[in-house]
């Protein structure tokens, strides 16, 4: 029979694991991380990656161990997101990194910089079948910037370091370490070991591309009368916004943003516009494309007049001219470039110019006035059940200041869209290019945790919502509490409304009903405070209460609205996410 370790004795065994002559592969990730500026990790425990775990309680970095991996990975995202930082999840081997793959594929498609570590069997098991084995370096390929083993406990912080120098190549975007167990418990004398110091290695990514290219842009902007400008989500991760909205202003050109890049300018900014894109871009004389590719929700760039001077500015040089040709080109920092053609066009555009483009924002203004008169009986319909473009108006309304608003769900983000407008930068979350549904959990979580002075808001569908918000818990249990609106219809309906349409009402309920699930009770159950909503009126004071509970109890809220399922975005009758 074993015999207990006396206190002597483990304070011996303590002493020499934490001899500093000697390092293992799990201190060294952990000082390759504090290197890279990481002060938090994302995971779920296992006993291939404890090590790591170790390494971070010596480091000083937080770590954040989450109910489900996909939590994890997309909390990782959506901290890089908020705070340009690196962001870290680490998982185990086997399903442990599969159930990690939607959030690293979420950050690959939103260009977000985040390295996923994952564990592995040991060397000496390789091909035996070892317990969790899978390819994860080659499962993971596809989906990232860069994956690979770690075979020698000497490089391992080497490969941390040269994993998250990928992350920041070009376009941002996830990288892949897998490292076997016993390279990672593996001990070496520490001056054997690679070990980069922080900031050694690093180069400006601030590059403003051809400098002759910055001056034909400068050429062509001077000669504008009818100029747009589109800023996409490489302006938020980048640090760009307030030198692109410097540049917008100082030309005169009116801006519209997607993705991160919302609420980069105030709605009272008389440069911002976010009704009028498809105006603008089938009139403008010369259109910029900022930091977001020609995929799906620009139509592969078909929606572009074909006649006006198209411009893309982008991180990649993959991504310019991908689905539609350009103009002019330019691979480069968004905020570098744009400040480098601000200087080149400086004092050079003239008053007859200039006179144009105040007409041209004056009549994009009226069509926004426009459209969004047509809107308001939506937003204001008092029918029950309730619109969901009722809700939409109402979370409006409520944000404060400092609100970040996270979007997570289909068609129920989509109509948020329509309303929901964020006071400042950083202040708008949603799925991305992939279409994530579950990113609202982990995304709340590292949103309030990233600023916790700041309210964190997060609506979801209730399809949305069941997927993920266990770990609500998680983030109660971290000291980031949130408040969760769910848009409950009880269906998928992005999907149920195109089976409608396609197969008739007598199909159209197949595989997309859920289950009617009162969700506040939700919130009471983890400890928190929870709420039905069943008229529209009651929107309003529900938030505030809800608000006001997270701030007296330090715990999150759920206030879930029963919203019409017979309801839908216009996107949404139109298709056009498949077009």
């Amino acid at each position: 029979m074993a015999q207990p370790i006396s206190a002597t004795a483990h304070d011996t065994l303590a002493q020499k694991s934490k001899d500093d002559s000697i390092v293992s592969g799990g201190r060294l990730v952990a000082k390759a991380l504090k290197a890279e500026g990481v002060d938090t990790v994302f995971t779920l425990c296992g006993g291939h990656i404890i090590d790591i775990y170790d390494g971070c309680i010596d480091e000083g970095i937080k770590i954040v161990d989450v109910r489900h991996e996909q939590t994890a990975a997309h909390a990782a995202d959506g901290y890089a997101r908020q705070t340009g930082k690196l962001g870290c999840v680490v998982t185990t081997a086997g399903p442990g990194c599969t159930n990690a793959v939607t959030g690293i594929a979420t950050a690959f498609r939103s260009e977000s910089p985040i390295l996923h570590i994952g564990g592995q069997s040991s060397l000496t098991q390789h091909k035996q079948g070892s317990l969790q084995d899978l390819p994860h370096v080659d499962m993971m390929g596809p989906i990232t910037k860069f994956a690979s083993g770690v075979f020698s406990t000497n490089r391992v912080a080497d490969m941390v370091s040269m994993a998250a120098r990928e992350c920041f190549n070009g376009a941002y975007g996830p990288s892949y370490l897998e490292i076997p167990r016993d390279i990672l418990d593996a001990e070496v004398p520490i001056d054997q070991a690679v070990i980069p110091a922080a900031g050694s290695y690093r180069a400006s990514t601030k590059s403003i591309g051809d400098p002759r290219d910055i001056e034909k842009l400068a050429d062509i902007l001077v000669n504008a009368r009818r100029p747009a400008v589109l800023f996409g989500q490489q302006v938020m991760s980048s640090g760009s916004i307030d030198a692109c909205a410097q540049f917008a202003r100082a030309l005169d050109i009116p801006v519209y943003a997607n993705g991160g890049a919302r609420g980069m300018m105030r709605n009272d900014d008389p440069h911002h516009f976010d009704r009028t894109r498809s105006d603008a871009f089938k009139k403008a004389d010369v259109i910029l494309i900022v930091g977001t590719p020609f995929d799906f929700r620009m139509g592969y760039g078909k929606r572009i007049s074909k006649d006006a001077t198209l411009v893309q500015i982008d991180q990649s040089y993959a991504t310019v001219g991908k689905n539609r040709d350009v103009s002019l080109g330019i691979a480069g920092d968004p905020g570098s470039v744009c400040a480098a053609v601000e200087q080149a066009a400086t004092g050079r555009i003239d008053n007859t110019a200039r006179q144009s483009r105040q007409e041209w924002m004056k009549e994009l203004r009226a069509i926004e006035a426009s459209k969004l008169e047509k809107l308001m009986p939506m937003f204001l319909n008092d029918s029950n059940p309730i619109h969901p473009y009722r809700l939409a108006y109402e979370i409006n309304e409520f944000l404060a200041e400092d609100t970040i608003y996270i979007g997570d769900g289909g068609d129920i983000v989509t109509i948020s869209a329509q309303a929901v407008r964020p006071r400042n930068p950083g202040q708008w979350m949603d799925p991305g290019a992939l279409g994530s549904l579950g990113v609202g959990t982990g995304f709340a979580m590292a949103a309030k945790l990233a600023h916790p002075n700041k309210e964190v808001m997060c609506l979801y569908g209730d399809g949305s919502f069941g997927m993920t918000a266990f770990d609500m818990e998680t983030a109660q249990r971290f000291g980031a509490p949130y408040l969760a609106v769910v848009g409950n219809n009880s269906a998928m309906n992005q999907i149920r409304y195109g089976q409608i349409a396609k197969y008739g009402a007598n199909r159209g309920d197949i595989g997309n009903k859920l289950g009617d699930v009162e969700f506040g009770k939700f919130g009471e159950m983890i400890g928190g405070y929870g709420e039905e909503v069943r008229e529209a009126a009651q929107i309003g004071p529900a938030l505030q209460r809800a608000r006001e509970a997270i701030a007296a109890t330090g715990k999150c809220a759920v206030v879930n609205v029963w919203i019409d399922p017979n309801e839908y975005a216009p996107g949404t009758k139109a298709q056009t996410m498949y077009k």
